[in-house]
């Protein structure tokens, strides 16, 4: 039974969820007094007649300002439950919503159908979240972390920024990463690291590489960095062969093995890639700072959010950064609707370090560019996620 809990003093407001859990939710609310919002998760609970809620409902009649406070509080020690703020939108308070991990901040007069949706939605996220926790939870097996790169466009620096992050983690965990180059038809993986593969994709999703781990490990190409890669076809026809379920055996099979299997995706949302996400802990979105790219994440996302395939693990990247370009990191936030957490300004390091094939962060390049990758790598680094000052979501800007 979906648990909901709303901190409010408004009766009329209450009553209309009460109407819209009532029928298709078969759920149950609590409702307690915005007195609560000046304590924390546990003062919460506390007032409670039974477990924690799947949703959390801020408002109406609580102080924003107290509502969000509260909710920075519970995105980091509570991440799966869902938090809701009914207050009057404005893209200031909405964009320090998301920062906080607010879902959605809507107006107090939202309709009971209306309403029914967005609390239907606020349970599947919940759900989705606790399925993403249960297997650390229960610790019954040990699998990787599926990290999917993606942009909705081409010549944003996808692949760029995949495989430096793979070499980033390969210095976190040295031969436990694994990078797939999953844009079938023109993957440029093999040539970002400067490697001849003697094996690729094609052979690894056939054959006794797609019933057997050790033999899989056999069509993988060893990276002088200390990481593996398995990369795309030598043909873009062989692509017509591999299938959304071969991918998804195949990224089961390396997350079983390593510990981070990073996967960089074609551009767009195809079969390939949808069958990456059902599988991914985490997305690390790249955008250009442009308006093309901008509108088209904008959409993705969107898309993504109707599918359900919004990944646990959210890490939003702007590409080529510059302060000339007319548009601020706030502009980009305010279209894409989610924060920017990693900001990689312009650099004439990165064109030069992808044309002779050695990512920036396996030459130790210092330069502005290289710092913000680095930035994006610690987000996976166990020392920085076990650290709860850092696990704040926040924007990292390189300046």
């Amino acid at each position: 039974m979906s648990r909901f809990v709303a901190i409010t003093a408004v009766r009329d407001f209450e009553g209309r969820v009460r109407q819209a859990i009532t029928g298709a939710l078969h759920g149950e609310l609590e409702t307690l007094s915005p007195e609560v919002l000046t304590g924390g998760p546990d003062d919460v609970f506390k007032q409670l007649n039974g477990a924690p809620p799947e949703v959390l409902i801020l408002g109406p009649g609580v102080h924003p300002d107290e509502a969000l406070k509260l909710a920075t509080v519970f995105d980091l020690q509570y991440p799966e439950i869902s938090l809701l703020l009914i207050a009057e939108p404005s893209p200031e308070l909405v964009l320090r919503a998301m920062h906080s991990g607010i879902r959605d901040v809507v107006t107090s007069e939202i309709g009971v159908n209306e309403l029914r949706v967005l609390l239907e939605r606020a349970c599947l996220a919940s759900a989705s979240r606790r399925r993403g926790m249960g297997p650390a939870a229960e610790g019954g097996q040990d699998r990787g972390r599926v990290i999917a790169v993606m942009s909705p466009k081409g010549g944003v620096g996808k692949t760029t920024v995949a495989t430096n992050l793979a070499i980033g983690l390969g210095k976190v965990a040295p031969m436990s990463v694994v990078i797939v180059d999953l844009d079938l038809q023109f993957g440029d993986v093999a040539s970002g690291l400067l490697l001849e593969p003697e094996h690729s994709i094609t052979d690894a999703v056939h054959g006794a590489a797609s019933q057997d781990s050790m033999v899989l490990k056999a069509f993988l190409t060893v990276h002088p960095a200390g990481i593996y890669a398995l990369c795309g076809p030598k043909n873009p026809a062989e692509s017509d062969y591999i299938t959304a379920d071969h991918v998804s055996r195949l990224i089961n099979q390396l997350a079983s093995e390593f510990k981070y299997v990073v996967v960089d995706t074609a551009p767009g949302l195809g079969e390939h890639c949808l069958a990456t996400l059902e599988q991914a802990t985490d997305g690390v979105w790249v955008c250009g700072m442009d308006v093309p790219s901008i509108r088209g994440m904008h959409k993705c996302f969107g898309v993504l959010r109707e599918l359900q395939l919004l990944p646990q693990g959210r890490h939003t990247v702007l590409n080529f950064a510059d302060r000339k370009s007319g548009i601020s990191v706030q502009d980009v936030e305010a279209t894409i609707g989610v924060p920017v957490d990693a900001v990689i300004p312009r650099s004439r390091t990165l064109p030069f370090s992808t044309n002779r094939g050695v990512p920036v962060l396996q030459s130790n390049t210092r330069d502005s560019a290289s710092k913000g990758l680095k930035k994006l790598v610690d987000r996976f680094d166990p020392a920085w996620v076990s650290s709860t000052h850092n696990k704040q979501h926040r924007r990292v800007v390189v300046s």
